[in-house]
């Protein structure tokens, strides 16, 4: 069976759950997913339900599909993510964006929780994704293309919208809510950087370094898709401070966050 026909039978299963037809995709990092609860008249689907569906393992990842109405905008939201420390292929990792796709969507949000690169920024603030660094050596594209869902070549030039990222700044304006604008790295995990790797990613232009994003990033692209992407700045990378990094730190920094998150959020939403 082809990727095609398998995001066919996906599609096909979370159609015949659902009343609504979502424009809106999300996908919601770690310690950011009871956004997804705030849905209204929400459908909730186990990704071990549906067809072909990659499994998040990952602590603060739920492993669910919500769908259902935020400011009057029909929305499907990745309630946990995959990664690809997981071991899972890029093509498995990126499989939820192609169904968001065949679903109807056209407007991606894509979260992270990362760490800040530049030494300027403060954990538990915000950023939106301007670019990004492919720093893992491989891309989820690579393989045969199906023209049925994207070009062979497709330009990244904008892969993280500007549209969108000039209505996330006015938003988080109006809202009193200070939110940094910088590249985002990708890292593959599940080890932390070493001290000499940020000063590398740092030297390579990067603001803040994270293990997801970017091949959702790109296959959205492919798929033509807007997508806008936002950073929750759980700590500093390796090195900045004299720290140990942990997960627990991550989960606690976007716990506090995900109030100021959530409302910048639903506030695009409204204004999209």
């Amino acid at each position: 069976m082809d990727m095609y026909e398998k995001i066919q039978q996906a599609k096909n299963h979370i159609e015949s759950k659902i009343d609504v037809a979502p424009r809106i995709g999300m996908i919601l990092g770690s310690g950011l997913g009871d956004l997804a609860d705030t849905l209204e008249r929400k459908q909730t689907i186990p990704y071990k339900e549906i067809p072909h569906f990659p499994m998040s393992k990952a602590s603060g990842h739920a492993g669910e599909l919500v769908i259902g109405s935020i400011e009057g905008r029909c929305v499907v939201a990745m309630k946990g993510r995959i990664h690809f420390y997981e071991g899972v292929s890029l093509e498995e990792l990126t499989f939820p964006v192609r169904v968001m796709h065949a679903l109807g969507v056209r407007t991606l949000i894509i979260t992270n929780a990362c760490g800040a690169v530049n030494e300027r920024f403060q954990p538990g603030e915000l950023m939106i994704i301007t670019d990004h660094l492919n720093l893992v050596g491989i891309n989820p594209l690579i393989g045969d293309n199906d023209e049925r869902l994207g070009p062979r070549f497709p330009d990244l030039t904008d892969v993280y919208s500007k549209k969108m990222r000039t209505l996330a700044k006015s938003v988080a304006s109006r809202l009193g809510i200070s939110i940094y604008e910088g590249v985002y790295a990708w890292w593959s995990g599940p080890a932390y950087e070493t001290k000499a790797e940020i000063r590398m990613i740092r030297m390579l232009g990067a603001d803040a370094v994270g293990m997801s994003t970017v091949p959702e990033a790109i296959v959205a692209a492919h798929a033509g898709i807007e997508t806008l992407g936002i950073s929750c700045l759980t700590n500093m990378a390796a090195g900045i401070l004299d720290q140990k990094l942990s997960h627990e730190e991550v989960l606690e920094t976007a716990a506090r966050v995900k109030e100021k998150f959530s409302r910048l959020i639903v506030s695009i939403l409204k204004s999209i």
